[in-house]
């Protein structure tokens, strides 16, 4: 049995007293795009964060290539091939595009190859080679995001975290954004657990999901099975069941397999 590159098992985290997420468990394959839904406060940011070590775990294991690394450093999780896009992009503003596309590679001793990753992420976005001497400030949102998940590239991680990068997007460049997640997972064989309230963007990209629901899993499965539910239909994509009234609480995990 393949051991998964990422599987959270269990896990509790709290912001002081109250629990934040509780019990959740997802595992994530290497060269897959796996996708985590939920509207804001279920709980999708503090996943990322506990995998990261950004914030501790109560409970729970998060393991990578079946190694325990809960309640790490950000940074010594970061050397472990873990690289986190986090909502708001968190680009730096004074900064150029390329400096900031430099940072990503902190961790890297290896110029020419740095180099040549920049290409590969100008390739990717031509928009940033064009303001590749601009501050990011001056950049777009969308521009920012596109710099952002370039700058993650460049750490050359073995799983790329992305929270939200539809947030704040007009719906053309949220296509276009997601389209490139795809490519890089398609050509570059990067491995990347995707955050998204937008379920029909991150679901048609993903090949699995899972969905949160204040602080727990609610329901996983591959994305096309999601696609078809009616749940996700009703409540994150706006096709309501006839006959259906009111929000309906799932009482207990779905899962397919």
């Amino acid at each position: 049995m393949t051991t998964p590159l990422l599987e959270l098992r269990n896990i509790e985290t709290f912001y002081g007293p109250i629990m934040a997420i509780r019990g959740v468990s997802l595992e994530v394959n290497e060269g897959e795009i796996v996708a985590v839904l939920g509207a804001n406060g279920a709980g999708k940011t503090t996943l990322l964060k506990t995998a990261t070590g950004a914030l501790d775990s109560r409970k729970g294991r998060v393991l990578l290539d079946g190694k325990e690394i809960q309640n790490r450093d950000p940074d010594w999780v970061a050397r472990q091939g873990i690289a986190h896009v986090p909502e708001g992009r968190e680009v730096f503003p004074f900064l150029t595009v390329e400096d900031n596309l430099a940072m990503g590679a902190y961790n890297r001793h290896d110029k020419a190859a740095v180099h040549a990753d920049i290409e590969t992420v100008y390739g990717y976005f031509p928009v940033l080679r064009d303001l590749r001497h601009k501050p990011a400030a001056y950049l777009s949102g969308g521009q920012q995001q596109m710099l952002a998940i370039g700058r993650g590239f460049i750490a050359r991680p073995r799983l790329l975290l992305l929270d939200e990068p539809s947030l704040g997007l007009s719906p053309a460049l949220c296509t276009e954004i997601f389209e490139i997640i795809g490519r890089l997972n398609r050509e570059q064989g990067l491995t990347i657990l995707l955050v998204e309230q937008n379920a029909n963007a991150a679901l048609r990209v993903s090949q699995r999901g899972y969905v949160m629901e204040v602080g727990g899993m609610v329901m996983d499965g591959p994305s096309d099975h999601l696609l078809e539910s009616d749940d996700i239909k009703e409540f994150y994509l706006g096709k309501k069941e006839e006959g259906v009234r009111g929000r309906r609480r799932w009482k207990k995990r779905k899962t397919w397999r």
